[in-house]
């Protein structure tokens, strides 16, 4: 995974903005996970802002209250209380999402993480999926401020 460094703008420190998807928030949970540490590590970073979305709820919460794992509930409800910003699911992002899902060969929730990403101007996108996934082959997570990263061979 590249390091992520702050950004330095007129003298001023900012925090990079970071969008993460589930396996993520899945990683940092369960704790024994091979990519655990690289998940932690990532939500703990004081240099970075996180960036949830209804996707990320979506994909994390429905399950694990249909379930009862109240431990998993609470983890995931701190991670969504202390983020930056929650990235809406809307018309514009379901729109740049199927685009991206053609463009590129995206499974669905991957188009929407990454569509989600474009749309609030993450410095990055981090998810749990390996380099050779099409999720990390879309372009515009390429550009001078929009990186892709990926824990899994962390």
């Amino acid at each position: 995974m590249p390091k992520c460094a702050a950004v330095r703008v007129a003298g001023v420190m900012t925090k990079v903005l970071t969008y993460v998807d589930a396996n993520v928030l899945i990683a940092a949970f369960r704790a024994q996970a091979p990519q655990s540490a690289a998940a932690i590590a990532v939500l703990r970073d004081p240099q970075r802002d996180i960036l949830v979305s209804d996707a990320l709820w979506l994909e994390t919460m429905p399950k694990a209250q249909y379930h009862r794992q109240f431990h998993e509930c609470a983890f995931c409800e701190g991670i969504f209380s202390l983020a930056k910003a929650r990235v809406a699911w809307t018309d514009a992002v379901l729109k740049a999402a199927c685009e991206l899902a053609l463009r590129y060969g995206l499974a669905a929730m991957d188009a929407v993480h990454v569509a989600g990403a474009l749309t609030a101007g993450a410095d990055e996108l981090v998810t749990g999926e390996d380099w050779n996934k099409p999720m990390l082959q879309v372009k515009e997570l390429r550009g001078d401020l929009t990186e892709a990263a990926s824990i899994a061979r962390a």
